[in-house]
């Protein structure tokens, strides 16, 4: 199989696995230092794989981040997935899960099998990962609007967007932002200019393959509750719960919180011992939905810790590894259509909106409460985007900046 047009433009083509493995090691980076969740993921990606190492283009990247937001499950993971697939097939969508993901389940499954509890959620280190988040995000909504909301209609779709989300903070409206914008661009933008960029989003997945992923995508959804209902199986009770998770919620992060409360409290696993996993949860980098190696690990229907925890890990994260194989053959496709441009002009546009509204709520008022707050906000943001560090040791410095606010 030939490798996709991202390998080649950033040097000499590399064989299959030597790309899935770059493609691991830059993951588990990401996966090792990526606090603030899903929209400050957003900006460590956009850091690494835009900027760094020219994986794609600012528009690629976007066009990836509009087709996530229309999908249900964890939009930044699924960016990752989407990016690892573009650079290596299906096997670097693994690589790129693997190594974003495999920090922060360990650290979650190591916790529910018995590492002493301990409070973090005072903790001035941790105060100062959601501050560094607010300047990786500020980064992210500065760059993209420079290049993707330019002139005075997209800026003005990039503005309804975020007043429309800020309104009505919900993932449906930020899907309802979405399809409006694209029938605005659709209507009302030029085409002429509005050519794809140079990274490509064709992905290295035969049609067949694609649709593979979707009848199982939507074969697994109605299947494994009937199974369930046959099959007296804690594992299999165990993947369906988090596979409909996965499959069924819009905005991911935090918005999964409930169903998967509903889900295992009281049947799995006590309120206190769900609450005590929600705050260790935050504490870590990565992806939230890892929060379910903790469920899975900490379950009483399952005497196995660990195996659990993968049954409950790999649950939740298939559906979005069947949509991104299922779509992005798709999504290629359409992008390149004239009319389809310009309606991505739109939705880009309102994209930027999105993560404008997201950084004031919920990372600037989860993060900013008093100047020396706002102080180290400036000092993070100035270091990523003038002094150009690298993100890791921005969030390093961060949080002993956090730790020093404490003991003022």
């Amino acid at each position: 199989m030939a490798p996709t047009e991202p390998a080649r433009a950033s040097g000499a083509p590399a064989p299959r696995i030597e790309a899935a493995w770059e493609v691991f090691r830059v993951a588990l980076r990401l996966g090792l230092t990526s606090f603030g969740g899903p929209v400050a993921h957003l900006g460590y990606f956009r850091a690494e794989y835009v900027e760094r190492r020219r994986w794609l283009d600012e528009a690629a990247y976007a066009d990836l981040v509009a087709l996530c937001q229309f999908l249900p499950g964890p939009a930044s993971s699924q960016v990752g997935i989407g990016v690892g697939m573009l650079r290596a097939g299906l096997l670097g969508g693994v690589a790129a899960w693997v190594g974003f993901t495999l920090p922060s389940a360990l650290a979650l499954a190591l916790f529910a099998l018995g590492l002493r509890a301990f409070d973090v959620a005072d903790a001035g280190w941790l105060h100062g990962l959601k501050i560094v988040a607010v300047a990786v995000v500020a980064q992210a909504v500065w760059g993209m609007a420079r290049s993707l909301a330019p002139d005075r209609p997209r800026a003005t779709i990039a503005i309804l967007a975020a007043l429309a989300v800020l309104a009505s903070q919900t993932a449906l409206a930020q899907v309802a932002a979405i399809a409006v914008a694209g029938v605005i661009g659709w209507r009302l933008l030029d085409a002429g200019d509005a050519a794809v960029g140079g990274g490509s989003l064709r992905v290295a997945v035969p049609r067949w393959v694609a649709s593979v992923a979707w009848v199982l995508f939507f074969g697994l959804l109605v299947a494994l509750p009937l199974a369930r209902r046959a099959v007296e199986a804690p594992a299999l009770a165990l993947f369906d719960s988090f596979y409909r998770a996965g499959a069924l919620v819009f905005g991911g992060g935090h918005v999964v919180l409930p169903l998967l409360q509903a889900e295992v409290v009281p049947g799995l696993l006590t309120q206190d011992a769900f609450i005590a996993g929600y705050g260790a949860a935050q504490a870590v980098p990565g992806p939230l939905f890892t929060f379910a190696a903790y469920l899975g690990a900490a379950s009483s229907t399952t005497p196995n810790g660990w195996a659990g925890a993968a049954v409950a890990l790999l649950a939740i994260f298939l559906p979005s590894f069947l949509l991104m194989a299922g779509a992005l053959p798709l999504w290629d496709a359409l992008r390149r259509r004239g009319a389809f441009q310009a309606a991505l002009r739109g939705v880009n546009a309102a994209v930027v909106g999105i993560l404008g509204a997201a950084l004031y709520t919920p990372v600037w008022t989860s993060a900013i409460g008093a100047p020396p707050d706002f102080a180290l906000a400036l000092v993070a943001f100035g270091a990523l985007q003038v002094l150009r560090l690298p993100p890791s040791l921005v969030v390093v410095g961060a949080a002993l900046g956090g730790q020093a606010i404490a003991l003022l």
